[in-house]
This record gives structure tokens, C-alpha cells and sequence, in this order.
């Protein structure tokens, strides 16, 4: 997934060989015989609330708490949640859940489908501020009520009982289930709501209808959730009790793992590329490499000069070798990018790329000169920015890499780093002039990745790239029906982005996990969701 500067540095490099044992990392089961995981998270939740959440560290906690009409299977696919089945209207407009029966939450009281309606209402009302309640204006009247032009009440989500949840969309959604497996489509338990308000969310107030309950919150050390009995598939469910540490700094959390002090360590970056080597050669399989339909990207804010100027966001794209990047600098499985949209998602065949894709590097920075030049920059007047980067060290020498790159077109970057809620804050809040930035697929659907261009993609449109021909192309592959058709309006749409320099594409990463050879029921997946209901520990 799923972003005012605060420094803190996490550049303690500690030697391999050095296990420390960390007291603040051992288990706190309540009973002897709790079978318990031990889980490396990527970085602190910034929140827990379903509605509030954005990123892959929140969503790795709340999708064990909770889950949707629909829900992942091991391999990060669709699959039923709390819908035992569906159907859809011959036009794609209505589609209607069964849930399962019996369904409660975690106190006990049930389950039902006005819970649902809760939800989406609570989403998308403007009151609530939901930073990715546009991830849901495919339902009908969603937009206009979440900008306030409409009430909560019309929502196109209600309820025909208890067991029976009817949505209308605006356009037919052929990725509708994948994108009912996203926290924004969960439950609210509307009677903890009202009796809590936004602190719902926390330990002892908290029910969730998910294979766990929140149990314990100590901020950045560490996050505690039991097993619930009463989930519809609670006898399935074999790990006990789930802690998850934050670990941002990667050397620590490797040196963790190796102590024996982490099962498991996910989150896309769970190790140092350094380390790659000496993992493959000392523990064999238990760093997980795997391809991901993710984008690492820059933000260039487009609302304030140097940036408005699409010359200037050229040739920062013009500037930067990809392949050096990749193969050279980072060693990691990534491949350059010279799209936005990642290969292999469903749905698409993506045809849009940049257009100086084929040209030599001389070449390049050649044109990004003349480009710069025409902005009224050059060896006497260098452009120069500030660029936030999130704090790793394996991010360190890419950004430094690019700055080196940058420099040889006569462009002086500033680099900052921060931890990345901070850094994502900062992005959201439009307090930036370039920024890395990280997507990963919510649902496996170009569209996923375009909303971020649109206008109405609110904050997560972080650059406010903003184009009446490209949101037009969107809409137009909304209400296309011929799948091939759509893919092929969607990529005119891309090419119009990337024409732009909307974005610069830097790279399609790859996931790093690191997974202990005692744990079973974790399988490498390209939208890196692994969820705690799978695992199993065999020691």
C-alpha cells in the first residue's frame, strides 16, 4: 500500500556477527503452552482505525484485527470473508453479499449487514476526513457525498437484512472483490462506536470480526493481539497470539532475526541489500526475494515552481539511469521503471511508456540541459531542491545515487531523510518540493495505480498533478464494459501521464522478507499480504 520534519537517526549499523539479545523483544504469552509469533513490522502504526489507516505497516495489523465481504487466501488473492456468496446485475451496476451465518463480533454481539453500511457511511463522510475514502467512489454517489454534496444516507451501500448487503456502483468494476478485500470496505461494530467515539480503536474498547483481537498498544515497542475464538474460522487459526515490532532500522531487525528474537520479519524491506550475499549463502531460504506490482516513484509537487514547469520535471525523468540504479546500486530484484503501471497486472497490456526510454544516457542529459536551459537554469543558475527520502540504508544509496545523477545535469539536490510516517506526513500535507514515493497494489487492477494521477485522488495524489485529458481516459475506461478496450483506454491515459512527467518512475521493487524455516503456511506472493490466519509454527 498507504504520508512539519522530525529527525531521528537509525544509521547504528550493528556487525552481523554481533547477536544481541534484546530483553524488550521476548514473548509475553499468558500461558506456557500459547503458540506465538513473533513479527517484524516495517515501521509504528500511525493509527489502527480502519477509516484513518493508509499504510502497508497499519494494514499488516488491521488485517489480521479485521476483514471485509471478502478477504486474501495465502497467495494474496481474493476470497470470501465474511460474504458466504454474491451475485451481480446483468449491467455490473448491483451486486449483492450474502454474509455467512451466525457472523459476531469479537464481544460477542452479532454481526450484520447495517455494520457494513456503517462503514462505508462512516468512510465517506467529509467529517471523517479519510485520507483514501476515493479508493471507493467506484459506489454509487460516494464522490458527492464524501465532498459533501450529498448525505451520508445516500450511499449507495444498504442493507436488506441482517444477512443481506446490496452495493450500487457508479460504473461496473471488474476488480469490485479485490477491492472489497481493503480495510476502507471493513465493518464498523457500530455499538463500540457509539459508545467510544474515535477511541474505539483502542485496547479494551477495540471488538474486531477478524482472526484477532488487540489486546496490547506500547507505542514503538511493540503490538499484542490474541487469537479470537469467535471468528467464523477460529478452529483454523493455529498461531495463538501475534506481537509485532516495529523495525524500521533493517540491520537491527536481521540481527533480530538471526537471535531468534523475530519469526518473521515483513514489510517489503526486511533486510539490507548488502546482506543479500551472505543470507543467500549462510541461511538459504529464509530471505524471500519476489517481484511486487509496486512502484517506487518520485513526487515532484507541481502546485509551486521549480516543479509547475513540466521542462523542469522532464529533465529530472531525463537524468536519472534506471538500469544503473537497479543493477548496480540496489541489487535487489528491482527493474527499471520507464512506466508507471507495473507489468503483469491483471486486466491491462500496458503499451505506455516514456518516450526517451530507447535513448542513450549522452543523449538524455543533452535534452535535460537544453530543457533547463529554456527554464532558465544552467551551469551559472543550477537548479536546486530539496528531496525527502525515507530513512534506510538501503534508500540512502539510492537517493545519494540519484543526486549524483542529478548533478551531472547541473541540478544540486538537498537530501532529507525521515522515518516514514514522518515522511509521508510531510508529503500528504504538501510540505515538500520532491519526494520518494512507494505504491503497492491494494487490488490487482490498473486502476489502483492511475487514481493516484487523478484529480480526485485527493492526498494521495501527492505531486496535484491534475489534467481534464487524463481524468476524461480514466472515466471513459470506468464505463467500458470490452475489458480489452479498457486496458487500451487506460494506457492512452498512462502515455498522457507519462507525457506529462506527472511522476518520474524510478523502479518495480520487489518484496524482502525474511521468513524462519519453522514457519509454514507463508507463501511469496506478488501483493506481499501475508496474513498471521495462514501461518503455522513447526518447530
Amino acid at each position: 500500500m498507504q504520508h512539519t520534519m522530525k529527525r531521528r537517526s537509525f544509521w547504528r549499523v550493528l556487525a552481523l556477527p554481533a547477536l544481541a539479545v534484546v530483553a524488550a523483544f521476548a514473548p509475553t504469552a499468558d500461558a506456557a503452552d500459547a503458540v506465538v509469533l513473533r513479527r517484524g513490522n516495517q515501521a509504528e502504526p500511525g493509527t489502527l482505525d480502519l477509516h484513518l489507516s493508509s499504510l502497508s505497516w497499519e494494514d499488516s495489523v488491521i488485517g489480521d484485527l479485521f476483514l471485509g465481504l471478502m478477504t486474501e487466501d495465502v497467495e494474496g488473492k481474493p476470497i470470501p470473508g465474511d460474504a458466504e456468496s454474491w451475485t451481480t446485475s446483468a449491467d455490473g451496476l448491483v451486486w449483492t453479499f450474502k454474509l455467512r451465518a451466525g457472523l459476531v463480533w469479537s464481544d460477542g454481539e452479532p454481526l450484520k449487514a447495517s455494520d457494513y453500511v456503517a462503514g462505508f457511511q462512516r468512510l465517506l463522510d467529509p467529517k471523517t476526513a479519510a485520507q483514501y475514502a476515493s479508493i471507493q467512489y467506484v459506489i454509487k454517489n460516494a464522490e458527492a457525498v464524501n465532498a459533501g454534496k450529498l448525505p451520508v444516507a445516500d450511499v449507495g451501500v444498504r442493507a436488506l437484512d441482517d444477512r443481506t448487503l446490496e452495493i450500487t456502483l457508479e460504473t461496473p468494476t471488474p476488480y469490485l472483490l479485490g477491492l472489497m478485500t481493503h480495510q476502507t470496505a471493513f465493518p464498523l461494530p457500530v455499538h463500540t462506536y457509539k459508545q467510544f467515539g474515535t477511541d474505539w480503536v483502542k485496547p479494551g474498547n477495540m471488538v474486531s470480526n477478524g482472526p484477532y483481537t488487540l489486546a496490547e498498544w506500547k507505542a514503538h515497542e511493540h503490538i499484542r493481539v490474541v487469537k479470537n475464538p469467535r471468528f467464523f474460522d477460529a478452529a483454523n487459526v493455529a498461531i495463538d497470539e501475534v506481537i509485532y515490532y516495529p523495525t524500521d532500522d533493517t540491520n537491527a531487525a536481521l540481527n533480530r532475526f538471526r537471535a531468534g528474537e523475530l519469526d518473521v520479519n515483513l514489510g517489503t524491506r526486511g533486510f539490507p541489500n548488502s546482506q543479500i550475499p551472505w543470507l543467500k549463502e549462510n541461511m538459504p531460504g529464509q530471505a524471500r526475494i519476489t517481484p511486487m506490482l509496486g512502484s517506487e516513484y518520485i513526487a515532484l509537487n507541481i502546485r509551486r515552481a521549480p516543479f509547475s514547469d513540466v521542462r523542469v520535471r522532464k529533465a529530472v525523468s531525463l537524468c536519472l539511469d534506471r538500469p544503473l540504479l537497479t543493477d548496480k546500486v540496489m541489487r535487489d530484484g528491482q527493474v527499471p521503471a520507464y512506466s508507471f503501471v507495473p507489468p503483469g497486472i491483471d486486466n491491462y497490456k500496458n503499451a505506455a511508456r516514456l518516450d526517451f526510454a530507447e535513448r542513450s544516457m549522452e543523449e538524455r542529459r543533452t535534452e535535460a540541459k537544453r530543457l533547463l536551459a529554456e527554464a532558465g537554469f544552467g551551469p551559472g543558475k543550477p537548479l536546486t531542491f530539496e528531496y525527502l527520502y525515507m530513512i534506510s540504508i538501503d534508500s540512502r544509496r539510492s537517493v545519494v545515487a540519484q543526486a549524483s545523477m542529478l548533478k551531472e545535469c547541473n541540478m544540486i539536490v538537498r537530501l532529507i531523510g525521515n522515518e516514514p510516517k514522518v515522511h509521508y506526513d510531510s508529503v500528504r500535507a504538501a510540505d515538500f518540493s520532491a519526494a520518494q514515493a512507494r505504491w503497492g497494489a491494494d487490488f490487482n487492477d490498473p486502476q489502483t495505480f492511475l487514481f493516484l494521477l487523478e484529480t480526485r485522488a485527493g492526498t494521495y495524489n501527492y505531486g496535484a498533478y491534475h489534467s481534464a485529458t487524463y481524468d476524461k481516459l480514466v472515466d471513459d475506461g470506468r464505463v467500458m464494459l470490452d475489458l480489452d478496450k479498457r486496458a487500451e483506454i487506460l494506457a492512452r491515459a498512462e502515455q498522457t501521464a507519462l507525457d506529462d512527467s506527472a511522476v518520474v518512475p524510478i523502479s518495480f521493487f520487489s518484496s524482502k522478507n525474511l521468513v524462519a524455516p519453522y514457519i509454514k503456511g507463508y507463501a511469496d506472493n506478488a501483493p506481499d499480504k501475508h496474513r498471521t490466519r495462514w501461518m503455522r509454527i513447526e518447530k
